[in-house]
């Protein structure tokens, strides 16, 4: 372990270099931005590389095809373990806990309730959902349930790992009895399901790798039913200058070293820490949820805006 973190503060010391590349002067031009289309002309950003539109989408699939496997214990280092409150947070604004509950209780009637959990491939988020609505309980008794989560993913290794985890975890009753749970490979710019099938969208750590997140989140509102809400966790501006400068500096030379380390994949990592650059301060990720046709858009940041909370709801009509 010692001599681990030895190569990691080595390759941080070489990493002085660092390519943090125009940061310092990025603006937040916010409402300007959001009422632009996300993407412009034939290329678009991976990382901070400028390429061709048709391209980013295999990029950014065979990053996630190389983290598949360590993907999860990659969060702790890079997170430090904080992906995991991260993501307690957002089960408990989404109310699942409570909802199903009562839905549960109820003796008077039958309803359902789906939740579809985007660029979830591995079920961290989706596993919170199933233990909070009691489904692999409920799948030690007979038939479907009415409470399901699909996790979908544009990434077929991701949905393996996620797929072989829940069976481990849980038995093979609530994927094929129940049907509590589902994988389904997917894009999220056109995903592969009905208008109006779910009660709520998630996703978590994955807009920003979408090409296009204004196609993204206008195909979130078709999918939703109406009064259906949308919930995306994800990476975003630290709001402290002091603050942003510290985090910047372990981003871009600590964390690429440990996936060097922990992964032997450090370009992998460094796409991802700059794609948190290069992604929607917060501002304008509402904006665009309200551009979408969302209703009631707002944010909630968390850890001084390493991360937050967008949401929004479906309108009734």
């Amino acid at each position: 372990m010692k001599s681990s973190v030895n190569l990691i503060l080595k390759s941080a010391r070489a990493g002085q270099r660092c390519r943090i590349r125009n940061h310092a002067s990025r603006t937040f031009s916010s409402a300007d931005k959001a009422s632009s289309d996300y993407v412009q002309g034939s290329t678009t950003h991976f990382g901070f590389e400028n390429v061709p539109i048709e391209e980013k989408e295999s990029k950014v699939r065979s990053v996630f095809q190389n983290v598949a496997e360590s993907y999860d214990v990659m969060n702790d280092f890079m997170s430090g373990g904080l992906h995991r409150y991260w993501k307690d947070e957002l089960l408990s604004m989404t109310g699942v806990g409570p909802i199903t509950t009562a839905m549960r209780s109820n003796t008077q009637g039958k309803g359902d309730f789906s939740i579809l959990d985007v660029a979830g491939g591995t079920g961290d988020v989706a596993f919170r959902f199933l233990e909070a609505a009691g489904c692999p309980e409920r799948a030690k008794s007979s038939g479907k349930d009415d409470i399901n989560v699909t996790v979908c993913d544009i990434n077929p290794d991701m949905l393996r790992v996620g797929e072989r985890r829940a069976r481990e975890r849980y038995g093979n009753a609530v994927i094929d009895q129940s049907q509590a749970l589902t994988f389904q490979e997917g894009n999220a710019q056109y995903l592969p399901f009905e208008d109006n099938s779910f009660d709520l969208y998630t996703i978590a750590f994955g807009l920003r790798n979408v090409t296009d997140v204004d196609m993204a989140l206008r195909d979130a509102l078709r999918v939703l039913k109406p009064g259906g809400r949308f919930l995306c966790l994800e990476f975003s501006h630290v709001t402290n200058p002091a603050f942003a400068a510290i985090y910047d500096t372990y981003s871009f030379n600590v964390i690429p070293a440990v996936g060097q380390i922990v992964a032997n994949d450090r370009e992998s990592y460094q796409y991802l820490v700059e794609s948190i650059r290069k992604f929607c301060n917060q501002e304008e990720l509402k904006a665009r949820l309200e551009k979408a046709g969302f209703s009631n858009s707002k944010y909630t940041n968390m850890t001084g805006g390493i991360v937050a909370v967008h949401e929004g709801w479906k309108p009734l009509d």
